[in-house]
């Protein structure tokens, strides 16, 4: 028997992972699993603002390739079996997504199709094969600076679309008649959309974050009338709701931060048990964007929990914060101090 290799372990786990988590698995689900397609990156593409899937990855076709190959092997060994899924852009045409350069077809056919357990039924497979076909939201982006449309020549900076050939406007987009429904209120968000013929999600570019946040909807004046009445009808019992809700997610977060902190005294026996509650802590607030609310911080992956735990010691136990408020490059900065980073995981382990 040929010895595993480091990546194939790695690339069983994300599997795993996803596995456990959504009851199946995409080739997709196992490259985000390993850091090498950031989520953002992700939305960019599947918004068409990314050629392919191949142009945000972090590594080589030949890496991506050597990646396909592992994971079929552990999906023939788990019996699992084999569903097709489309993927399709959120732009106006709803175009196929296209994950490789040359667009090989058994390729792209390989990264559309997801793998789903053996007992699942027919039904359940056909269903779960529907939802992850249903094509995307529109996107409509509100610009950092004036843009001229494509199609009629204008210059504006009210919000856009974006076609293969550049930005259009609304009106040329034939969705200026829509409104716009800030984000917000999760309820009144979901029944508008609900009741619109047609929508479009609006996002804006976060330079800090280098990713697009949503903005709200843009929907018919009609819905937005619908949803509003809808909400005022059962506000109280949504007010119960949410406290409820929010009661559980506390909880589950303290649940999950102790799960966090034993697993880092696990992998860095030294590390003090309150060092380790502090770094849970941090890097595990819910919506803090930090590794631990990552899929693979979430489910205590080592390579994650460690990330987590070289992020602290990188700010807390160096100089690097000084280094970067003194003007030195961060790449720099952090060449600089990983001596100092290594000593400190040293003594932990």
């Amino acid at each position: 028997m040929q010895p595993v290799s480091k990546l194939e372990r790695r690339i069983v786990t994300a599997a795993e992972q996803a596995l456990d988590r959504q009851k199946y698995v995409s080739p997709l689900d196992v490259l985000t699993g390993l850091g090498w397609v950031p989520p953002g990156l992700v939305t960019d593409w599947r918004q068409g603002r990314r050629p392919t899937l191949e142009a945000i990855a972090a590594v080589s076709p030949e890496r991506l390739a050597d990646t396909l190959e592992i994971f079929h092997r552990w999906t023939a060994s788990r019996g699992l079996r084999s569903s097709e899924v489309e993927y399709l852009s959120a732009m106006r045409d709803r175009r196929p997504l296209r994950f490789t350069a040359d667009g090989t077809p058994a390729v792209e056919l390989a990264y559309r199709t997801h793998w789903t357990p053996a007992a699942m039924t027919d039904q359940q497979r056909e269903k779960l094969t529907a939802k992850k076909s249903k094509a995307p939201d529109l996107v409509v982006v509100l610009p950092a600076k004036d843009f001229t449309c494509t199609s009629c020549g204008q210059t504006s900076g009210d919000m856009l679309t974006m076609e293969e050939a550049g930005p259009l406007c609304l009106t040329c987009a034939d969705l200026d008649h829509l409104e716009f429904l800030a984000a917000g209120d999760a309820a009144m968000t979901r029944r508008a959309k609900k009741a619109s013929r047609l929508s479009a999600v609006v996002v804006r570019f976060n330079r800090s974050r280098k990713r697009y946040d949503r903005q709200g909807l843009l929907v018919e004046r009609a819905a937005i009338e619908q949803a509003e009445q809808e909400c005022l009808s059962d506000e109280d019992a949504r007010a119960r709701r949410r406290d409820r809700d929010r009661v559980r997610r506390e909880a589950a977060d303290e649940t999950f931060q102790y799960e966090l902190a034993a697993s880092i005294v696990h992998l860095f026996p030294g590390c003090p048990p309150e060092r380790a509650e502090a770094i849970s802590l941090h890097t595990g607030t819910r919506g803090s964007g930090r590794v631990g609310r990552s899929a693979a911080g979430r489910a205590l992956d080592p390579d994650a929990v460690t990330r987590a735990v070289v992020a602290s010691v990188r700010h807390e136990d160096t100089a690097y914060d000084e280094m970067l408020m003194n003007g030195v490059p961060r790449d720099e900065a952090r060449e600089r101090i990983r001596t100092d980073i290594d000593r400190v995981l040293k003594s932990w382990r």
